[in-house]
């Protein structure tokens, strides 16, 4: 055993008091700290104390937000404090792909030892733990097994969002984050039924949809390849590309007047693609004085690094086009980077409203607030939630209801109260590690709880049909509006939020 340990020394400069290490031999550290700008600084916490600058427009080394109590993390660090050293001596794998999960969990072991939100690690002994599962790894022969000892720690934590994904994986998380990719705008997916890869649909605009590739076609070989057998991710994997290149494509088109069917070859240039978030479309709505008046509807699906723009751009083109009242729609929002949804908050708010209250691991409330914000409208709103509102999507809903801006209808929000950090590791996998847990405005604990809305609506309440006319870019669906209850009841909250502002 000697002979291997000598091998791979892991060593880590530890405060005396924090017990937290700073890593200086496996890895840069530009893994373990976002890299700030100051060009834009519009939030701020307090921490241990002092005020602290949180930019809007800061993000890790690999473009994902981070939280208020990472930020104190590193803040409370100085060197004069790093003294101690820690070695830590384990057994290296002769094979290289299980070796090299072996520094992946070394990764990770000291991501989660410096950040995660319980100090205890569920009441465990976490350096131990790391030696423990080098040895479980060291007899197996495939990178696979390896992973699946880490998740095994991992799981020991007995928190499910702190986690490890496979570089694969991950690609397709940057993707739904950074709201674009480079390749040919398909969505694509395996029919059940046949096996075979079917288009799901084409992003307007897109090479796909330029070269007439349509809902329902087969997609059949990629660059000469057959695709029998190939899952959707794999496949989707093959036509992205860097912005420039080209891929050809096979696809089988049935008409659609049934009558026949054409197989043919199309050579597709790689663009970047945008993805938006963002759906909108205008209401008109007769009010109970008579009028008819205008509703902006705005469906926000994720929190991607596009959401706050593409938010911006719905909500000013809706001016224009004479909106004076809003809903926004947050049902089925998972969340997502919860900067951006901070950023969605304060084109609503005005002032230096608390938008967020973090709880790092020591136990410490760090208010996030506005600097100086100014709304892009003061219109009246509606916030639709249910409980697939998760996450950045509370945060939000929370951040509007108890400053007062916005009054919540729906259904009780799903209940995620803690926040992660994303770090890309040396194999391009990721770790998830949650490092905060996050109260409302007005101190209210959403974890495990939700939110449960001002008004509630179901989906057996009575609809009756209403006229929509769409706007001119990113559409929403007009059948589904014509067929929400909920969006009937948000319109009657609009109209009595309205006639209050009257009598006052």
């Amino acid at each position: 055993m000697k002979n291997l340990c000598q091998k791979f020394d892991v060593r880590a400069t530890l405060p005396p008091k924090l017990g937290k290490p700073t890593w200086k031999v496996l890895f840069p550290p530009r893994l373990w700290f976002p890299a700030w700008t100051c060009e834009e600084k519009k939030f701020k916490a307090k921490c241990g104390g002092s005020e602290r600058w949180i930019e809007s427009a800061g993000k890790s080394a690999f473009g994902f937000g981070v939280s208020a109590a990472l930020l104190c993390s590193v803040f409370s660090h100085s060197p004069a404090a790093l003294a101690e050293s820690l070695t830590v001596a384990f057994p290296v794998s002769r094979a290289p792909e299980v070796n090299a999960v072996q520094r992946t969990l070394v990764e990770a072991w000291g991501l989660i030892r410096e950040t995660f939100v319980d100090p205890t690690f569920n009441h465990q002994d976490w350096d131990l733990k790391l030696q423990q599962t080098m040895v479980e790894m060291f007899p197996l022969n495939s990178a696979d097994a390896a992973y699946t000892k880490i998740r095994g720690m991992l799981s020991t934590l007995g928190d499910p969002f702190t986690r490890i994904i496979s570089p694969k994986e991950y690609q397709g998380f940057r993707i739904g984050s950074e709201g674009n990719l480079q390749g040919v705008g398909l969505f694509i997916n395996v029919e059940p039924r046949t096996g075979h890869l079917i288009v799901l649909s084409c992003i307007d605009g897109s090479p796909a949809a330029r070269a007439g590739i349509h809902q329902g076609d087969e997609l059949i070989e990629i660059n000469g390849e057959r695709l029998d057998g190939i899952d959707s991710e794999t496949a989707a994997q093959r036509l992205r590309g860097n912005a420039g290149t080209t891929v050809t494509v096979k696809v089988h088109h049935v008409k659609d007047s049934g009558t026949g069917s054409c197989i043919r070859e199309v050579k597709l240039p790689r663009e970047l693609i945008k993805l938006s978030p963002i759906s909108s479309a205008i209401i008109p709505h007769r009010s109970p004085d008579g009028n008819l008046t205008k509703t902006g509807y705005v469906k926000l699906s994720a929190f991607s690094q596009t959401a706050a723009e593409d938010m911006r751009n719905a909500i000013q083109e809706l001016e224009n086009q004479g909106v004076h009242s809003y809903i926004l729609d947050l049902r089925n929002n998972p969340g997502g980077l919860v900067k951006a949804g901070l950023d969605v908050a304060q084109m609503w708010l005005d002032g230096d409203e608390t938008l967020v209250n973090t709880i790092d691991r020591d136990g410490n409330m760090l208010p996030i607030n506005m600097v100086n914000g100014h709304a892009i409208t003061h219109d009246p709103l509606v916030v639709i939630v249910n409980e697939g509102s998760a996450s950045a999507s509370e945060i939000l809903a929370g951040a509007l209801h108890d400053n007062g801006r916005a009054i919540l209808v729906g259904r009780k929000t799903f209940g995620k109260g803690k926040i992660q950090s994303v770090t890309e590791l040396h194999d391009g996998s990721a770790l998830f590690v949650t490092v905060a847990k996050y109260l409302s405005p007005a101190l209210h604990d959403i974890d495990q709880v939700g939110i449960t809305p001002d008004v509630q609506c179901t989906t057996e309440m009575l609809n009756s049909a209403k006229e929509i006319s769409s706007s001119t870019k990113d559409k929403a669906s007009v059948s589904s509006l014509e067929a929400d209850s909920c969006i009937m009841v948000a319109e009657h909250a609009l109209d009595m939020e309205e006639s209050k502002g009257t009598a006052s």
